[in-house]
């Protein structure tokens, strides 16, 4: 019995002994996960940390962008509005250059004007009249693609990839509009050198004009000239097909993108040669309506009855002359 005794003894000695051990044991990992709760609470605010400064800069990126091209957009309209510096009036009208009254001191302005004497000087004035009328018109409704193209590069910009500055794909589609403005300038001169547009710069042709909104309103209608307003109404979709990496990628997407707008524009601009090309109005009026068929939902349809519009106005300016 002694011995039961003793071994009961030590055998509930030595559960008392390893009982503690437990509870040592259990301490101890009570004890090791606080730090490892401190490290990922830690791991987590600096986290939250870089998040937030990341998107602090990404903020700052996104004014620079935001920034840069409404001081791109008002610089080229204030050019427009002080007169591209030409002698001449923003506000003659395409009735006034057809033998109408026009109002108050323009008419002694248009009286005084004389046909211009073209120069190499003034041949790459008038270029760059047209490149800032161009900036001013369009880039209103390339600003979705412009800043959807810099919400992209952030993105892949943070992720590790090359910064890719975004005036880099500004300044491929305006390059594309540099190249039409030289087409216009030599048309411009083409014309003048027939009379068919005076010296302040409108059309004084009846028949001309006429064909002119007759072909901008077909133009309207047709459907390369709504494959072309479909890449520049969904930045999303032409973004998708059309990314290129790199510096020079990004200028090439420009080009493309630019190629795209002229496709779908360049019929209408061309009718500044109808209206004035230094027509206030027709400049405002072409401009909104670039906008409101690009950036609307349901421009595609404006655009549409547009045309027809303008099939028939010329078609009774048509009528008219005969």
């Amino acid at each position: 019995m002694a011995g039961v005794s003793r071994r009961s003894l030590g055998s509930g000695a030595g559960a008392r002994r390893q009982k503690p051990a437990s509870l040592g044991n259990a301490a101890n990992a009570s004890l090791g996960a606080q730090p490892r709760q401190r490290l990922r609470a830690r791991g987590s605010e600096h986290g939250v940390a870089s998040d937030t400064a990341l998107e602090a800069l990404l903020k700052r990126d996104r004014l620079v962008v935001v920034g840069g091209l409404a001081g791109v957009i008002a610089l080229a309209w204030i050019y427009i509005l002080l007169g591209a510096g030409l002698d001449t009036a923003a506000s003659a009208s395409s009735d006034g250059a057809q033998g109408g009254a026009m109002p108050g001191p323009l008419d002694a302005v248009m009286a005084a004007m004389q046909p211009m004497s073209w120069t190499a000087g003034t041949a790459v004035l008038m270029v760059f009249m047209w490149w800032m009328m161009m900036a001013a018109m369009m880039l209103p409704g390339a600003a979705p693609m412009i800043l959807l193209f810099a919400a992209v590069n952030r993105k892949q910009r943070a992720a590790g990839s090359p910064y890719v500055p975004t005036g880099i794909f500004a300044f491929g589609y305006l390059a594309v509009w540099g190249l039409f403005s030289l087409v216009a300038t030599t048309a411009q001169w083409g014309l003048e050198r027939t009379e068919l547009l005076s010296s302040t710069m409108v059309g004084t042709s009846v028949v001309l004009g006429a064909l002119l909104l007759i072909a901008a309103g077909l133009w309207q209608l047709t459907p390369l000239k709504h494959a072309c307003l479909k890449h520049c109404r969904s930045p999303l979709h032409f973004l998708s097909h059309h990314w290129r990496k790199g510096r020079v990628g990004a200028f090439r997407m420009g080009i493309e993108h630019g190629a795209f707008c002229l496709g779908c524009c360049w019929f209408l601009m061309a009718l500044l040669f109808y209206g004035g090309v230094m027509n206030l109005y027709w400049i405002v009026g072409l401009a909104l309506f670039v906008l409101v068929e690009k950036v609307l939902p349901f421009g595609h349809r404006i655009g549409r009855v547009a045309g027809v519009g303008l099939v028939a106005w010329g078609g009774l300016l048509l009528a008219g002359s005969l």
